[in-house]
């Protein structure tokens, strides 16, 4: 039987403690080896009892779980799942936590609790599972990062018409930000969905909005796609591409969920390939699961360049292997070359940076 996966949660409320731990130790795949009460305590059990994956509580007395993150990453990387408030003050700090190098994050019911923490328990534990697979070694020793980085201007042949596809999920949100940060303001269209729950996604539009080149917002319902703007995927909406005239548009609805998720890679990716064909490029950034694949796939066959996330920059290599692995994908590529790649193919220049 395999090992089972060392859980510390650390958060400042005994009660928040007994549920989650109690919780977490429900599944054998999982056992919860201690509780910490606050950052300077669970410092201390870390080194103690290293454990496999934190779970957080995003704000908490002495230190915040953001300011922890900062400090603990650079010496002692561990996938970290952060317990959020639903509140918008919440938000933005999980948002923060996961610039901060959180794996991904789970919300505390508002309302209905006992049906509530039954669900936010199933979340969590499938969140940790995933968590103990994520690669965070790329935090040891990094300094803080501040402003954006100088995008290159590259000639783009017919800007206005090409959009760029991207889709990503656990470990996402600060693979997108590397991606765009690097594309210049005047970039063809692009259109991401990143699994993310409504709230989210509107505070992650904003967040990405003031540090990148770009223009970011979070996607409304006929909004434009248009050279120097990025669209994102409101959560808990599919959004797809649509032609009207020689132009083209989002589409955002409630819908179905599908592979499980809404908004849907699939959803996204499969409306690229028949509005867009070979005027778009698609890409898979990190994330769990197969969603996307079959989407990137049908936007290779209607004539997109096509890419995903090598192995080595994934926090989770799910998604980019099941694309790869498929055929969906022409190339892996590193997290530090998407952007310069899909400027090359964008202008027409082939080679690989």
């Amino acid at each position: 039987m395999a090992k089972a996966i060392r859980v510390l949660v650390v958060d400042d409320s005994a009660l928040v403690r007994e549920i989650l731990a109690t919780g977490l130790n429900s599944d054998p795949a999982i056992e919860v080896v201690g509780t910490a009460t606050d950052p300077f305590n669970a410092r201390d059990k870390i080194i103690k009892l290293k454990p496999d994956v934190l779970t957080l509580d995003v704000e908490m007395p002495k230190m915040d779980g953001v300011e922890f993150l900062r400090q603990l990453m650079p010496q002692f990387p561990l996938p970290v799942v952060m317990v959020s408030a639903l509140t918008e003050r919440g938000q933005r700090i999980t948002l923060e936590a996961l610039g901060a190098g959180a794996v991904d994050f789970v919300t505390k019911p508002k309302s209905d609790l006992a049906n509530g923490l039954q669900s936010m328990m199933a979340q969590l534990i499938t969140k940790v599972k995933i968590a103990s697979t994520a690669n965070v070694s790329h935090w040891k020793g990094r300094k803080p990062v501040t402003g954006v980085k100088p995008a290159q201007e590259r000639p783009l042949v017919t800007g206005s018409n090409q959009v760029i596809v991207i889709g990503a999920s656990t470990g996402g949100t600060e693979a997108i930000k590397d991606v765009v940060e690097r594309f210049p303001a005047t970039a063809p269209g692009v259109v991401i969905v990143q699994h993310m729950p409504a709230g989210f996604t509107k505070l992650f539009a904003e967040r990405l909005n003031d540090l990148v080149p770009m223009q970011v917002k979070e996607a409304e319902d006929g909004d434009w796609i248009i050279p120097g703007r990025i669209l994102i995927a409101p959560g808990d909406h599919q959004m797809s591409v649509v032609r009207s005239g020689g132009r083209f548009k989002v589409v955002c609805r409630s819908g179905e969920k599908v592979n499980g998720h809404r908004p849907s890679v699939e959803v996204l990716m499969n409306s690229a390939a028949s509005a867009l064909g070979k005027q778009a490029v698609g890409i898979i950034l990190t994330g769990m699961g197969g969603d996307g694949a079959r989407g990137l796939k049908a936007m290779r066959e209607a004539g997109a360049r096509t890419m995903a996330q090598d192995e080595a920059s994934s926090v989770v290599f799910g998604m980019p292997k099941v694309a790869w692995e498929l055929g969906a994908a022409e190339r892996l590529v590193s997290l530090e070359n998407i952007a310069a790649t899909v400027m090359n193919w964008l202008s027409k220049k082939e080679e690989l940076v």
